[in-house]
């Protein structure tokens, strides 16, 4: 780990794996906008509601419970995170990447993205907040995006790419050996060839894709992520992609995450099925 919140974020989950709940709070600002659970629908507004859920998760977890990370893209002040919670947490193993906004050196903005496609059906069905009562506000309106700006054009020009179903254009912005992953539908694709011929089958029904809208960028120069909200035919599904960059501003890693459990299956199926066409 070399970046400038890489240290930060080591000492977070140490705190958090050690289940202290007042240390953890330390990593967050007072004015917490919010820390979202975006797959299962858990909208923490604010210092309190967040410090309630540690204080009550939080002494029940033992070893070998932990959370960590696995990768941070980051500047100073944004980051896109890699990382695993185990199953002795939540109930299940989640493999998340997490949108993460800072100011004066505090958190300010969390929100997780993740795949229930493996997680218990009785277990997911309790802990996911009514379609009702589901949050369609992640805050990202209320925190500035503060993304280096080499990310911000690469992010902005896919993303842009992606909801005209261009895969054309989506592929000139990437290196020659690019790797494409989509977590939710267990697929990667290798090198901008085949990676682009494989967006030309998927971005009119993917939910990155045709009239997906960009949200909040977070990260540094050499890569971050992207939040977005799908369009109309996949009910407003929200999901996050997350980028790397060479130093050319080529785009070298591609990989996305989304509750695919929310799809139908017939387009799931297809999707899947386009891995291999």
């Amino acid at each position: 780990m070399n970046g400038p919140l890489d240290t930060t974020f080591e000492r977070f989950f140490e705190t958090k794996t050690a289940c202290d709940v007042e240390g953890t709070m330390a990593f967050f600002s007072p004015d917490l906008a919010t820390y979202t659970d975006a797959t299962l629908g858990w909208a923490l507004d604010g210092y309190d509601s967040l410090k309630g859920v540690f204080a009550q998760y939080m002494p029940n977890w033992s070893p070998p419970a932990r959370s960590y990370t696995t990768g941070v893209l980051a500047n100073e002040t944004s980051a896109l995170l890699r990382m695993t919670d185990t199953p002795e947490l939540f109930g299940g193993e989640l493999r998340i990447l997490a949108a993460v906004d800072f100011a004066d050196g505090k958190i300010v903005r969390w929100v997780d993205y993740w795949d229930s496609s493996s997680f218990d059906d009785a277990l997911y069905a309790e802990l996911r907040t009514p379609v009702d009562t589901f949050p369609a506000d992640l805050k990202d309106a209320q925190v500035a995006t503060n993304a280096a700006p080499a990310l911000l054009a690469a992010a902005t020009a896919i993303q842009g790419a992606f909801a005209a179903g261009d895969a054309t254009a989506a592929g000139d912005l990437m290196h020659t050996d690019v790797a494409l992953e989509d977590m939710s539908l267990r697929t990667q694709v290798i090198g901008r060839i085949e990676a682009s011929a494989y967006l030309g089958r998927v971005l009119e029904d993917v939910p990155y894709g045709r009239s997906s809208r960009l949200r909040h960028i977070v990260g540094g120069s050499n890569g971050g992520g992207f939040e977005w909200t799908a369009g109309p035919s996949a009910d407003a599904l929200v999901g996050i992609t997350a980028l790397e960059l060479d130093t050319a501003g080529l785009i070298t890693r591609i990989t996305s995450v989304y509750d695919s459990r929310q799809l139908r299956p017939d387009r799931k199926a297809s999707l899947i099925g386009a891995t291999f066409s």
